[in-house]
């Protein structure tokens, strides 16, 4: 069977309808090979909403709620997980329950560099199930692990592979998120003082998934962290921040082999380029520099209007697609914790609607 072509429309619940958790939703309810039977929220303002006007569609007669069992009664093949926290009685609930999850939540991507305990009630979990659950999105996910395969395919040595993201971030997070996760807005003292390691750490473990594959495990994988302040107050959606608060992220992830640096990630995150500090900030995008006997450099960017409008509405999709273009992969997959190595290529499916026969 193709992956990509099921011989029915799945059936999938969205989990969170956040900033890229409706975005996903809109790509479910377009989908042609899938059919949306539920959708989880956690604000009790949602309950009850039609999942159409959650993520600007027409209605659709599916309605949020907060009941997990309420959906779990409708045995979706599938369920997009999407919210800015996991809760890993959840996710396992669903996985027991024989509930394939995509997810965008970074836990996942390696379970090589998984927690031991977390791995194995995770993959209990699948067993009791018989379901896979796969991580994946823009970054970490097509940038650190999609993208690489085919660069390193024309490589018989690798020197260092660095990628540099560059992100203006009020458009594709909710501001809890900068606010509360990612720290944007706090006095430089309180921002020092907060710990990015572990949750920078995630895009080693992505890396890893593909310096294991080339055979370049890492021994090692460090964190460097640096931050600017804004020169000016920022609007982000409804709040603004102060000048000399922290408007400007650095951090740099290294994979190291046998103590030499293969694979490296670099985030440069801000809410404003007015920022007092002597970075190069692009446009939002990728810069993939590939230093080897096959050498490339390689800069992507995304040719979107700079209207705050269209870029809320389309800068959502790039974590967004590809957990909902994974889907039949992930529902054939073995059972456990698969990788983007494991997986089969991820192509969408944009083909007509298909019939059970």
């Amino acid at each position: 069977m193709n992956n990509n072509q099921p011989a029915r429309k799945l059936r999938v619940a969205q989990w969170a309808t956040g900033t890229v958790g409706s975005s996903a939703l809109r790509a479910v309810l377009e989908h042609p090979s899938m059919e949306l039977v539920g959708v989880r929220v956690y604000s009790p303002a949602k309950e009850g909403i039609d999942a159409g006007e959650l993520c600007g569609l027409p209605a659709t007669g599916v309605l949020a709620c907060q009941d997990m069992e309420a959906i779990l009664a409708l045995k979706p093949d599938c369920v997009v997980y999407m919210p800015d926290r996991t809760d890993v009685d959840e996710v396992c609930t669903l996985l027991a329950r024989g509930v394939n999850v995509v997810t965008t939540r970074a836990e996942f991507f390696n379970p090589a560099a998984m927690d031991t305990s977390l791995r194995e009630r995770v993959e209990s979990a699948c067993r009791e199930g018989n379901s896979s659950i796969h991580s994946s999105g823009s970054s970490p996910g097509f940038i650190t692990e999609a993208l690489l395969p085919p660069l390193l395919s024309l490589q018989r040595r690798l020197d260092l592979l660095t990628i540099d993201e560059f992100a203006n971030c009020v458009d594709t997070c909710s501001e809890d998120m900068l606010l509360n996760i990612m720290g944007f807005g706090k006095a430089p003292d309180v921002f020092s003082a907060l710990q990015f390691t572990e949750r920078d750490t995630v895009f080693g473990h992505s890396l890893g998934v593909i310096a294991s594959a080339i055979g370049l495990e890492f021994d090692e994988v460090s964190v460097d962290s640096e931050f600017a302040v804004t020169r000016q107050p920022v609007l982000l959606h409804t709040t603004t921040i102060a000048a000399g608060s922290v408007g400007g992220q650095r951090h740099t992830v290294t994979g190291l082999h046998q103590g030499r640096p293969v694979l490296r990630f670099r985030s440069n995150w801000f809410v404003s380029t007015d920022l007092e500090a002597d970075w190069v900030l692009r446009e939002d995008g990728w810069r993939v520099l590939v230093e080897g006997d096959a050498p490339l450099d390689i800069t992507i960017t995304f040719p979107i209007s700079q209207d705050p409008l269209t870029r809320a509405a389309i800068m959502p999709n790039f974590t967004a697609h590809r957990p909902v273009n994974a889907i039949p992969s992930v529902c054939f997959a073995r059972h456990g914790i698969v990788t983007s190595a494991e997986l089969p290529q991820i192509f969408p499916w944009l083909g007509s609607v298909l019939h059970v026969k």
